[in-house]
């Protein structure tokens, strides 16, 4: 399956010495890849097309360091067809352009087609990926896009129905393990020379801090030995990996995938009652640089539309957190949105007005805005009650328990029953209220 001419040019490039780590120990061929068996799987639809050298044009996403472009040059190793790799961050139309002339120059002499590896493809506008179009459309060139995004948020709609997507997940603890002891063991490559080797604690933090990214695995590993005495061989311990370490990026872009799952995440898990879970989503979002403004505003949109009557508190709660981030700020105000936060996920929870205002909307907008009642009506102005506004009005408070019958909908239209509170939390007396006023 594979070209051992493209196979050589590959491990040239990676074998030089004055290379990161990282750099160096990207897997040369399919049985070096790990963790993403999902994708890779023996007879899985990838698999097949690299092996009958029929690839689609294909988007690979997910976090960092997770393989993509270690699986787009694996591939480029593994067929005929020739390979080109740009980053979107620096390149633009003119170089694609030149690229796709090349590429149709090739087709057409040598019957080759060309992979066109382009990273961090969302970084590209609309009229950069629109101008990728034609030349996927005609076979030309075969892309293969990577991105640490969501393709249906950041890549246009049109390129995205010409493409395969691949999603690349964390890789998991037993990959990270390999592929440190890979880099350990390796004399050409890795660090084999150095006779170093990592005890089970050593290990098990470097697995940990690495959060599913092999190339965080192999930094950390990189700048542990840097630290070690040259004179001093053996055991890596904890205590050096934890100085290496120091402090744990946090992969995170405001107006990316992450910003949306993990608001996602924070309202679920207050949704289930989970304070916890909601804390330690709110602290991913705060250490990413979230605006707190915009967690607020969602606390209280949450505070009405899972909390409701339920605990009417919890309202006003929400909306204080909001005063006080605008009033305190950062870092200051991270206290009084744990305080709401962990108040909104042990509240009683009820989404009856939510529903309720949903089904009303639902029949106005079939069947239109009505006027209301003459009864009803705006009587403050002259001329008024000469048209009859307000002249039957029923004036609640005049009557025995501030309560009289009367029709408050539109003539005409079929009353329903959108509010149907719960029987939990402050719901079940506004339930009560309910039955007894029917009763009357």
């Amino acid at each position: 399956m594979s070209n051992p001419r493209l196979f050589n040019l590959q491990k040239d490039k990676i074998s030089e010495t004055s290379a990161p780590l990282a750099h160096r120990m990207r897997p040369l061929n399919l049985e070096e890849f790990l963790g993403q068996e999902k994708i890779l799987a023996p007879g899985s639809a990838l698999w097949q097309a690299i092996e009958r050298d029929r690839l689609p044009s294909m988007i690979f996403f997910g976090p960092p360091g997770t393989g993509k472009t270690s699986l787009a040059r694996i591939i480029a190793g593994s067929t005929k067809a020739n390979f080109r790799q740009v980053s979107a961050v620096s390149s633009g139309v003119a170089e694609l352009r030149r690229i796709f002339a090349e590429s149709e120059e090739e087709l057409e002499v040598n019957r080759r087609a060309t992979i066109l590896f382009i990273d961090e493809i969302h970084r590209f506008s609309k009229a950069q990926q629109d101008a990728l179009l034609p030349v996927v459309e005609s076979g030309v060139i075969i892309l293969i896009g990577a991105t640490t995004e969501n393709p249906y948020f950041e890549v246009t709609g049109p390129l995205i129905s010409r493409c395969e997507l691949f999603e690349f997940l964390p890789l998991g603890p037993e990959a990270i393990r390999a592929i440190t002891e890979r880099a350990l063991k390796d004399s050409c490559r890795g660090l084999g020379e150095t006779g170093l080797r990592l005890d089970r604690q050593g290990m098990d933090e470097i697995v940990r801090s690495s959060a599913g990214d092999a190339r965080a695995a192999l930094i950390i590993l990189e700048a542990t030995t840097a630290l070690m005495h040259p004179a001093k061989k053996g055991v890596i311990t904890l205590k050096t990996i934890s100085e290496a370490i120091r402090h744990k990026p946090v992969f995170y872009q405001k107006g990316g995938d992450l910003h949306y799952d993990a608001i996602s995440a924070f309202i679920k898990s207050m949704r289930g009652s989970d304070p916890d879970a909601a804390l330690y989503w709110l602290a991913v979002m705060l250490a990413g640089g979230e605006d707190p403004k915009f967690i607020a505003r969602r606390m209280v949109i949450f505070a009405s539309e899972d909390v409701g009557n339920a605990d009417p508190q919890a309202l006003l709660v929400a909306t204080a957190v909001s005063r006080a981030v605008e009033f305190v700020g950062l870092p200051e105000c991270q206290l009084s949105m744990a305080q709401g936060v962990v108040y909104l996920a042990l509240s009683p929870k009820s989404n009856s007005s939510t529903m309720a205002i949903a089904a009303a909307r639902a029949d106005v907008e079939a069947g239109g805005t009505m006027r209301p009642p003459k009864h009803l009506r705006d009587s403050h102005y002259p001329g008024a009650r000469k048209l009859g506004h307000g002249t039957s009005y029923k004036y609640p408070h005049n009557f025995p328990g501030g309560y009289i019958e009367q029709d408050y909908l539109p003539p005409g239209v079929k009353r329903r029953v959108y509010y149907r509170p719960t029987g939990r939390g402050f719901e079940k007396e506004l339930r009560r209220r309910l039955r007894e006023l029917k009763e009357k």
